[in-house]
């Protein structure tokens, strides 16, 4: 059995490829730069250097293999991540085709059953059509809010703000991308057959307000969730130096849910996940806060 993996240095794919060694895999991984690898585990594996934008190199890594998880990476320094997402997906879907793939798991996102105006998590949607135009048994995981998020809201948290442009009061599923890699792992071992969707809703559903708490008794100092307009959160990301598409695509993953939104896959004992923001951010937060004061 081959199953190739992309992404395999990213929070979802890098323990994927774990589970699956530990298991006595040997997966092929697709990955831009293999130095970000860890040295002790290529021996382990099989790597197929190369990028996923390019049809040609997708088409190759996945010839022979009998199941693909796919992960559209993070663009947002280009100037239309959306279109990136699309062509990386076609790029996909072809190559799904041409090898004769016989399964795919596809990581993706809550909101993306909206189909349209959810910003980048559009681009998500939109390869969830083209691998299911593909031929094989897709199953997708459509994954609640990830954890690792905080990391690029790091200089609001060592001021005390936690900025958001939903309502502070606004609850959604929030997850541990690591946990997610373990759900994805664990299906990919199994097998399955047909095409469905599964949710990996973290947990529990969480408000930015009571995410603010759990966060102010784990850094130890008071932290608020303070609701910013999106404009505002464009104008940061612009200045940052990304393009207007990329800036609007961000702010849209948040204005273009509704505010009663309630996700397709329903809460229940094979969505939820263990690992609470806490536990999270206690070990891999917190340090980084941390240092990031004393420089």
């Amino acid at each position: 059995m081959t199953i190739v993996v992309t992404t395999p240095t990213g929070h979802v794919g890098s323990r994927v490829v774990q589970v699956l060694v530990q298991a006595g895999v040997r997966p092929r991984v697709l990955v831009r730069d293999p130095s970000r690898l860890p040295a002790d585990l290529l021996p382990l594996v099989d790597v197929a250097r190369g990028d996923l934008r390019d049809a040609d190199f997708v088409a190759g890594a996945v010839e022979g293999a009998e199941t693909l998880l796919w992960v559209t990476p993070e663009a947002f320094d280009v100037p239309d991540p959306l279109a990136e997402m699309v062509a990386m997906g076609e790029n996909a879907a072809g190559a799904v085709r041409a090898a004769g793939v016989r399964r795919v798991l596809q990581i993706s996102s809550v909101g993306a059953e909206l189909r349209r105006g959810a910003g980048l998590i559009d681009g998500l949607a939109r390869n969830e059509e083209q691998l299911a135009s593909a031929g094989a048994d897709l199953l997708t995981l459509r994954c609640g809010y990830y954890f690792t998020n905080l990391f690029g809201l790091l200089d609001g948290l060592r001021e005390g703000v936690l900025t958001t442009t939903a309502p502070p009061s606004r609850r959604m599923p929030w997850v541990d991308p690591r946990d997610v890699g373990e759900v994805a792992a664990a299906r990919l071992l199994a097998g399955w057959s047909g095409s469905s969707v599964q949710a990996v809703h973290g947990p529990a559903d969480l408000s930015w307000d009571e995410a603010a708490e759990i966060l102010s008794a784990v850094l130890g100092t008071p932290v608020s969730a303070v609701r910013i307009t999106d404009d505002q959160l464009r104008d940061a990301l612009i200045g940052a130096g990304l393009s207007e598409a990329a800036a609007s695509g961000i702010a849209g993953m948040t204005s273009g849910i509704p505010d009663d939104f309630v996700p397709e896959q329903s809460r229940d004992f094979r969505t939820s996940t263990p690992t609470t923001l806490h536990s999270w951010a206690c070990e891999a937060l917190r340090g980084v806060t941390e240092a990031s004061t004393k420089d």
